[in-house]
This record gives structure tokens, C-alpha cells and sequence, in this order.
């Protein structure tokens, strides 16, 4: 590409009233609208009135800004330029936002993470964001943490943790199917200090009964997680809301003693980094291993925490070779084990297991949009960004569900480029408003999908 002749003399004016930079924004603030953003908001938020006025437009105006690119309160200002107030009533100034969001206590936080919840149960009636597995399959549910790094000295909150990293931690459950990416069902902002599991258990059980609302939610459910969450108040937390659970277990004494009792028979050669397959024999050639055995987790603690399940094992040689005259078990291998509850069979369980990793998308996905700051000083105006941030994450991917299957599984980043971040020309005539938008656009057939589910009648 090259600057055309004409362009090398062209000039520049900020002076057209008519003209919007994300016209995407007007169907994906009506489909916020038919999930009930602002109502629920008015509904559920009791923040001060000097501060809290018209909350339910407040909140749906930072969520808008979040959709269109913004990381911080000064960002909220896009939405403040050219059309917008033709397209959009209440357009508030970024200072407002900030003070709204200063206005947040605990309560109020928690209060919003009621409205994130049902605008998701919501979203899902407008968009099959979790479809019910057609092969009677498990709906996943995923639970990780993750830093988000801070560099101010007032944050409130901030401090390191197991990564050595200075900032604040959030947690956060994800639900998905085998067609479908994840969705953010659960949140929690925590001080930066906090260890992995502090609330897990909560926000499991928060997680699992937002999934029972789905509509058509009647799959089983399984809970997946790294060791840091294998403690018997998080697994008992999911048995007891009816979920089986795959969680890797620490290696103690204990899982150490089981896989020990793991005949060389009972290995199967498994799909893994380098395997080929052998159409001969109908197997893997690799050097990947899996293999089960029963297992009681908890044991040391009261006969009530006892957890009856499997440790499926995975092991792979070790190649760090030590110079031992007789070398153990665990010298000649690494293991990886997980206990759980499920009836799949042993491969199916490690393959399933593997696939919790799908979490960490969302972590990074988070952190290219509007987590790359926690924007405030004070730590529950961050936690109620978290919130925002989640209901505009779900949000953003039910539009791009909506618009176009190619766009499912797509990234924050790329929905934002191809649907959000659209220029248009403000035209009226009477009372009607007509968006001109660029000529041939890539993905006009995806926008117009999405326009025409936002602005047409509720979905039944």
C-alpha cells in the first residue's frame, strides 16, 4: 500500500458532528439492553444517590467503553466525540465515571456481581454462548487466578505474590463446552498477597449456581483446576452443588504412595508432544503414559473431608539425567497426577484434564482489553472494574456469536477490530437515524447479522 498522490497534500479538521468511530457499539449496547444491563443494575445497586444516580446508565456506559477499547477512566471519553450523542443519551464525562466508581463498597460490589450473573443467564437466552453439549458431554468449568500488575504506590491492595510480581489478584471461574469458548461466570478481585485458594470455595459454588440458570442447562458439569485449588473445601464445594471434579494433585506422601502401587502393565501409550500414530497397531507411538488407580483424598483430615475418586496418572521420562547408582521411580519419570470424580475413562480423563489450560486465554484476553489497568487507588472501585470488565468480555463474545460462527472463538481484540471499531456517518431523516458505514467491508455480512438481531424483536 502506498499514499496516493492526492493524499501526500491532503489536510486535516476535527469538525464533522455526524461522524462515529465504533458504530458497533449501537447493536452491542442494544443486545445489553435486551439482557437487561441497565434495568438489573437499577435494580440490584444501592451506591449513594449523590453518587449512584441513574447507576444502571453509568454501568452500561463504562461496559460501552470497555466493548470499545477502553482500559482506563480517561479512556471512557471515546465515547464523548463526534455523533455519539445522536446514537447514545447519557454519554458521561469520564470524571463522573471515576466518582461513581469511587462510590463502591464491598457490598456494592457484590451487588454487581449479582447484575453480572443474571445479564449472563440473560446473554445466553440471546446467544448459544454455552450450548448444551449434543453428545451429553460435560459443560467445563474452569477456575484459575491471575496478577495483574500495579506499578502506583496507593493502590490499596497491592502486593506480591506467588509470582513475584507486584499487583492484585484476580480469580475468576469460566464456563465451556466442546463447541463453545468460555464465558466468565464467576469474579473475584483479592489483595495482591493472597494465595491461590483463599475464596475458591465461594466462587465455585457462585459458579455452579449461575450454570443451573442457563437455559436448557441440564449437562453434567465438571470442575477443572491446577493444584493450587486441590483442597478439600474447594472439591467439596463442587460435589456438593452436583459437579464431578478433575483437579491435579499436589505430589505429597500420599499421591506419591499411589502412583507407586501403579503396575508397568497399566500404562497406555497416550497422544503427546512428538507421538505419531501407528496405523498398523492402531496406537500412539510416543513416550507419554497414562494410567489410574483409586484414590481417597484428604484422608489426614476428619472422616467427613474423605473424598473417594481416581488418580489419573500421566508419566513421561525424565531427561534430566541424574547420576544415581540406584535410581527410584521418580527418578526415571515425571508424573503429573489429577484426582477425579468423572466416568471418563482414562485417556478421555487426561485429554479433558490438558484442556483446562483454555483458561489462561481468557487471563491474557482479559489483560489485552480493559485489565491492562486496575484504573483506581482505591481497591473496591477496582473490584467493580473487574466486574464491568467480565460483563463486557460475555458481552462481546455473545455479539460475536451472534454475528457470525467463524468470530465464536475469536479474541476480544479481533471482535473489537472486525465489529466494534466501525467509522460511520450520522445521516437523519425525520425520525430515523441511518448509519453509512465504509464500502466494502470484510465483514459487512457478520455486522449486519449482528444489527439485525440487536434491533429486532426479543428473542423468545
Amino acid at each position: 500500500m502506498q499514499v496516493s498522490h492526492a493524499a501526500r497534500a491532503a489536510v486535516a479538521s476535527f469538525d464533522d458532528p455526524n461522524l462515529v468511530s465504533a458504530a458497533g457499539l449501537l447493536p452491542v449496547m442494544r443486545l445489553a439492553e435486551k439482557a437487561g444491563l441497565r434495568s438489573l443494575a437499577d435494580t440490584w445497586l444501592s451506591v449513594p444517590t449523590d453518587k449512584g444516580a441513574n447507576a444502571g446508565l453509568k454501568v452500561a456506559s463504562i461496559v460501552a467503553g470497555m466493548v470499545a477499547g477502553a482500559d482506563s477512566i480517561d479512556d471512557m471519553a471515546l465515547l464523548r466525540h463526534g455523533g455519539m450523542g445522536k446514537i447514545f443519551t447519557a454519554c458521561y464525562a469520564p470524571s463522573t465515571l471515576g466518582s461513581f466508581l469511587r462510590s463502591f463498597t464491598f457490598g456494592h460490589v457484590r451487588q454487581l456481581d449479582a447484575v453480572a450473573s443474571r445479564v449472563l443467564v440473560n446473554l445466553a437466552r440471546e446467544a448459544p454462548i454455552v450450548s448444551v453439549p449434543s453428545d451429553g458431554g460435560f459443560v467445563f468449568v474452569d477456575v484459575d487466578d491471575t496478577i495483574i500488575e500495579v506499578h502506583g504506590h496507593k493502590k490499596q491492595g497491592a502486593g506480591f505474590g506467588y509470582s513475584g510480581v507486584r499487583g492484585i489478584n484476580a480469580l475468576l471461574a469460566t464456563v465451556s463446552t466442546s463447541a463453545t469458548a468460555p464465558v466468565i461466570v464467576a469474579q473475584r478481585l483479592r489483595k495482591g498477597a493472597s494465595g491461590s485458594p483463599r475464596g475458591a470455595a465461594r466462587i465455585v459454588a457462585d459458579a455452579l449456581k449461575t450454570i443451573t440458570r442457563l437455559p436448557g442447562q441440564k449437562s453434567p458439569v465438571l470442575l477443572r483446576a491446577d493444584s493450587a485449588y486441590y483442597g478439600s473445601a474447594t472439591i467439596n464445594a463442587a460435589m456438593k452443588a452436583g459437579a464431578a471434579v478433575s483437579i491435579t494433585a499436589r505430589q505429597d506422601p500420599a499421591v506419591k504412595r499411589a502412583i507407586s502401587t501403579i503396575p508397568e502393565d497399566a500404562w497406555t501409550t497416550i497422544e503427546y508432544t512428538d507421538a505419531i500414530f501407528d496405523t498398523t497397531t492402531g496406537t500412539w507411538i510416543s513416550k507419554a503414559e497414562v494410567a489410574e488407580v483409586p484414590f481417597t483424598a484428604f484422608t489426614s483430615r476428619p472422616k467427613k473431608d474423605h473424598t473417594t475418586g481416581r488418580l489419573v496418572v500421566r508419566r513421561i521420562p525424565e531427561l534430566n539425567k541424574k547420576d544415581l547408582a540406584h535410581p527410584t521411580l521418580f527418578d526415571t519419570h515425571r508424573f503429573h497426577a489429577f484426582f477425579t470424580t468423572s466416568t471418563l475413562d482414562t485417556v478421555t480423563a487426561d485429554q479433558v484434564h490438558r484442556r483446562h489450560a483454555i483458561i489462561e486465554q481468557v487471563n491474557a484476553d482479559l489483560k489485552h482489553s480493559a485489565l491492562a489497568h486496575l484504573p483506581s487507588g482505591i481497591f473496591t472501585a477496582n473490584a467493580a472494574w473487574l466486574v464491568l470488565a467480565v460483563i463486557a468480555f460475555n458481552l462481546t463474545r455473545a455479539a460475536a456469536t451472534i454475528a457470525d460462527t467463524i468470530l465464536t472463538k475469536a479474541t476480544t481484540a479481533t471482535i473489537r477490530r472486525k465489529l466494534i471499531s466501525i467509522p460511520a456517518r450520522i445521516a437523519s431523516s425525520g425520525r430515523r437515524i441511518q448509519l453509512h458505514l465504509p464500502q466494502s467491508w470484510p465483514w459487512e455480512t457478520a455486522w449486519t447479522a449482528m444489527f439485525a438481531h440487536a434491533t429486532g424483536p426479543p428473542q423468545s
